[in-house]
């Protein structure tokens, strides 16, 4: 900031003034941008990327869901709010959830966005909004044009009361009337400020220091001025230590403000207070400064690191990708770069836009290459579905042989061919599955049955996997958890070694030994969710009284809650299509199950913590 030597209390309005920052770089240029991806992992999907900014202009308001009437309904509250209170983002906000409905509808009707008809009433209603604020700015610039007129009569008045030498104990009072009255003017146009402020200024001078006017109310009137001036610059010098440094800035400014109303001082003082408050300022916009030149640097940082992102995107090669399994996996590199550009800040605000849509239209590309190929691959799915059903009904045709030795040769042959065909669609997939697996199973069986030599093989497993299932039972609440998971898992891979039992006390042995697993499980668990929420009570207990870091975790179990919720759906959805007609889909659904129960665990001990966390706030 670029300040004179006040020689006659004259400043100009721009020497009293902080210098602001370059205009890309301004508070009001800054604003809260929200990124979004197509095909973002929709597990971090609550996760809104951080936004940065001198200030945030937000409309709660209009903050509505992609329906039509609660569009309509946040556009009425925004024409019903004070022009003064309606901003840009308001407008832009609804012209984005706008657009974002009518996408929306495009694509659960399957037709082009383009072909849509506008909403005339929705159309109406920002059109209105508009003319409003339109209407409000017209105002305040009619204002600003009559505050401006009377000041320049209040200055005129002033330079006629400075002419008139003989009166001045009758004029003075009405001098007074006339400085409070110019300053309790509003705003003027921003192209006059400064010259009619200057004007004033040396108007004021002009009545104090050339007239011979009463000492006695010239040197009250220094003294109020100096006291004055005085409570500023204290004020001033404490802006140097408040954290917030675009609060200081902008407080800096208001003390400006109120310096060039204040009035000259004993002409002794002037110098020696005007520099420094002056050195007072100097300092706060040394520090604004350096706020925007880090701002920059981080700005870049996050621009290099958006852009190499992209240059990743681009650097795949779409046409290597050649099955499920290699468009699965190009599809998780891809989750992942999309969860890396999130954790990224703003770009600087040249660039960021064309980032985005820079790693928006390689996403998308990416999705739309996959869509195509998944459906290229339809004919390739019917045919290896059509194999597989042949397959099936040969099993199921040889599995009342008795050709043991023949029987089992093509059995094994027909797996290995099994193996060998490529994915069928989902829908059929464990369909046809079961069908051939049941008939393999049925086959072996039949053969396990008719070797008389395998039965007391049979029943010494039996007895061994009993003995396990006592062992696991030995398993207490006393037991050291690292020992008890050391045990579990001894003994179920004991499990895995012993070969077949009895058929008839196959299913039974087997359920007595899952639920003796899942018990142990469960126990453990609970022991596991104990201890972590008496370390999470100790770390909440760490941070009570920080309520900005109360609110960030409360927010993380939040989002933690809501993916466990959705999880626990999808698993509750898919427990609705399976069924246990066979050992393995038995052995799914169950797993299915835990795994749900698991999740409704998660869900109960995210709900305990948040209430915690409710309670510190």
């Amino acid at each position: 900031m670029e300040m004179r030597d006040p020689s006659s209390e004259a400043q100009s309005a721009e020497e009293l003034t902080p210098q602001p920052a370059p205009a890309s770089e301004s508070a009001e240029d800054t604003t809260t941008e929200i990124e979004t991806v197509d095909n973002l992992d929709p597990e971090a999907a609550a996760e809104d990327e951080m936004s940065e900014g001198l200030e945030e202009e937000t409309c709660d308001n209009v903050s509505a869901p992609l329906t039509r009437d609660a569009l309509l309904d946040a556009a009425k509250t925004v024409l019903a709010m004070e022009a003064a209170d309606i901003t840009t983002d308001c407008i832009r906000h609804l012209r984005h959830q706008y657009n974002a409905f009518r996408k929306a509808t495009a694509d659960n009707d399957g037709q082009p966005e383009a072909e849509l008809p506008d909403d005339e009433e929705f159309k109406a209603l920002l059109t209105q909004i508009r003319e409003k604020k339109a209407e409000y700015a017209a105002r305040v610039e009619a204002e600003k044009a009559e505050n401006l007129r009377r000041k320049e009569e209040i200055i005129n008045e002033i330079l006629s009361l400075a002419e008139d030498t003989d009166n001045v104990n009758r004029t003075f009072p009405r001098y007074r009337e006339l400085q409070d009255e110019f300053n309790a003017l509003g705003e003027v146009p921003a192209t006059e400020e400064t010259s009619i402020w200057k004007r004033f200024q040396d108007a004021r001078e002009r009545f104090s220091d050339n007239l011979k006017i009463n000492k006695e109310l010239r040197d009250y009137d220094f003294k109020k001025n100096l006291d004055t001036k005085q409570l500023l610059l204290a004020e001033a010098v404490a802006l140097a230590t408040e954290e917030d440094v675009i609060t200081a800035y902008r407080r800096l400014q208001e003390l400006h403000n109120k310096w060039r109303q204040a009035g000259p001082v004993a002409k002794e003082f002037r110098e020696e207070i005007w520099d420094k408050f002056k050195a007072a300022s100097a300092e706060v916009n040394k520090r604004y400064q350096a706020y925007f030149e880090t701002r920059k640097a981080r700005e870049a940082e996050n621009e290099a690191g958006k852009a190499a992102l992209c240059e990743k995107l681009e650097a795949m090669d779409l046409g290597s990708l050649k099955t499920f399994a290699a468009w699965d996996e190009a599809t998780k590199a891809v989750m992942e770069l999309q969860q890396q550009w999130r954790s990224f800040g703003f770009a600087s605000r040249k660039m960021n836009k064309a980032l985005f849509a820079r790693f928006r239209e390689l996403c998308d590309k990416f999705f739309a290459a996959k869509a195509e190929f998944f459906h290229s691959t339809r004919e390739e799915l019917a045919n290896n579905l059509a194999r597989k059903t042949a397959l099936a009904e040969r099993a199921e045709a040889l599995c009342d042989s008795t050709e043991w030795k023949t029987a089992t040769e093509e059995f094994v042959a027909m797996q290995k061919e099994w193996k060998t065909i490529g994915t069928v669609a989902k829908k059929y997939s464990d369909a046809v599955w079961a069908r051939f697996q049941k008939a393999c199973d049925a086959f072996f069986e039949a053969k396990k049955k008719a070797g008389a030599g395998t039965r007391r093989a049979e029943t010494d497993n039996l007895r061994a996997k009993r003995e396990i299932i006592a062992r696991l039972g030995e398993i207490t609440e006393d037991t050291p958890r690292e020992e008890a998971l050391a045990t579990l898992r001894e003994l179920q891979e004991q499990w895995k070694q012993i070969g077949h039992v009895p058929f008839r006390d196959k299913d039974k042995v087997y359920d007595q030994f899952r639920s003796k697993v899942d018990a142990l499980r469960d126990m453990l668990n609970m022991r596991r969710n104990r201890d972590r929420m008496e370390r999470f009570t100790e770390d909440i207990s760490s941070i009570e009284g920080d309520r900005q870091k109360l609110l960030r975790e409360r927010e993380r179990l939040m989002r933690a809650l809501e993916g466990r919720r959705q999880d626990l759906r999808t698993y509750e959805n898919n427990l609705g299509f399976l069924s246990s007609k066979s050992k393995s889909g038995n052995s799914m659904l169950q797993e299915f199950e835990r795994k749900a129960d698991a999740l409704r665990a998660d869900i109960t001990d995210l709900e305990e913590k948040i209430r915690l966390l409710d309670a510190k706030l």
